[in-house]
């Protein structure tokens, strides 16, 4: 079983019981094969706290772990004269019709393809599922 790999971000939030400012920690998390977003707070004035596991990773924090972690690439080791393989993992994991899988696999050829630390090591772990050596490092 491969090593869970997460990254996290503190940001302010209002209490949704008291109303006071309360600190949040969010936590990306790739586990079993599967991106999720964690979020934990607890308020220091009334006490209320609350626990939120398994969502998506909203647009904002995404942007804040990329700025306070620096991006992560994802790199394809010796790349196969056919990259119908890798185009395919694309598309499916991805979400994306054929052209947008034609400008993501030039980027990820060319070194370009940038995420969050666990979005570049879910395609990589992909990828290397389907015989093609890949890695997730920092930019």
């Amino acid at each position: 079983m491969e090593q869970p790999v997460f990254e996290s971000v503190h940001y302010p939030a209002v209490c949704q019981e008291c109303g006071a400012q309360l600190e949040c920690c969010g936590v990306q998390a790739l586990v079993d094969g599967r991106l999720r977003w964690d979020v934990e707070s607890t308020c220091s004035a009334c006490g209320f706290a609350v626990a939120v596991c398994g969502g998506d990773l909203p647009s904002e924090r995404r942007e804040q772990m990329l700025c306070e972690h620096g991006p992560a690439k994802l790199q394809v080791i010796s790349p196969p004269a056919n990259s119908v393989v890798i185009m395919r993992l694309l598309r499916a994991e991805l979400g994306i019709d054929l052209v947008n899988a034609k400008a993501v696999l030039r980027r990820v050829l060319n070194g370009g393809h940038l995420g969050t630390l666990p979005e570049m090591e879910l395609l990589a772990r992909k990828l290397r599922a389907s015989g093609i050596a890949a890695v997730a490092t920092r930019s």
